[in-house]
């Protein structure tokens, strides 16, 4: 009876054993994949949000300065 319990140890500590190797594996996976996914969104020239937003303003308040120097010209035609 006890080499049963000793073969039945050996299999649960090498179960443990591949799940740790397997957790190991999916974590170098993710970072591989992350890894690549930020390579590749650098290469593409791509804005963050905020930078977007900023040039959103800037272009709103060329807008808004645009037509009120209209405005004065149209005035000092009259």
């Amino acid at each position: 009876m006890q080499s049963n319990n000793k073969i039945l140890d050996d299999i649960s500590q090498l179960m443990t054993n591949a799940m740790g190797v397997a957790q190991g594996a999916k974590d170098e996976a993710q970072t591989a994949m992350k890894s690549m996914m930020d390579r590749w969104l650098a290469d593409r020239d791509f804005v963050t949000r905020e930078e977007f937003d900023a040039v959103r303003a800037m272009a709103q308040k060329a807008r808004e300065e645009n037509e009120a120097l209209k405005a004065r010209i149209e005035a000092l035609e009259k």
